[in-house]
């Protein structure tokens, strides 16, 4: 098993967030784990100069909940990107795939009527230790990855709009 960062990446290929609002969407559900992509992908859009007073932040019981609460996001608000953190791990039935499936894709309907980034930083994952290892361990941290995404697609929609 590869221990690589999944989350690496270049700074210098991250436009600053200056002038930007976001929103985090996260949700309660796994909290242990997606607490800690919450934290680390807020201060990654701190770090690159996103005022904090232009992060939302908002919690929802599960990942089925976040298509619904981006969507109200985007129609109360303007933003320039929302970023979709959860976590759902795989259990003795197949509602994972099921809820997986539906938030990819309704979360990509969402981005698609709003012509608006909506970042998909949901892990889906065999078991907790794979979702520990990729929300702050050896594989890196799922909320750096989706921050880094978000300001990137938000500086490519500031530029091709």
């Amino acid at each position: 098993m590869s221990s690589k960062d999944l989350s690496a990446y270049l700074p210098e290929s991250v436009p600053s967030g200056k002038g930007f609002r976001m929103a985090i969407v996260y949700t309660e559900w796994n909290r242990e784990i997606v607490q800690g992509m919450f934290s680390d992908c807020r201060q990654t859009l701190l770090s690159f100069d996103m005022p904090e007073e232009n992060i939302y932040s908002v919690e929802v019981p599960g990942s089925f909940e976040l298509t619904s609460a981006s969507q109200m996001l985007l129609e109360s608000n303007e933003l320039d990107a929302v970023i979709c953190l959860g976590c759902i791990i795989k259990g003795e039935t197949p509602h994972d795939e099921h809820i997986a499936s539906a938030v990819a894709s309704g979360l990509t309907q969402v981005a698609i009527d709003y012509s608006t980034p909506v970042i998909f930083g949901v892990l889906t994952t065999l078991n907790e230790a794979q979702a520990k290892a990729r929300a702050g361990g050896e594989k890196g941290n799922k909320g750096t990855e989706a921050a880094v995404t978000a300001l990137k697609m938000a500086a490519l929609r500031k530029k091709l709009i």
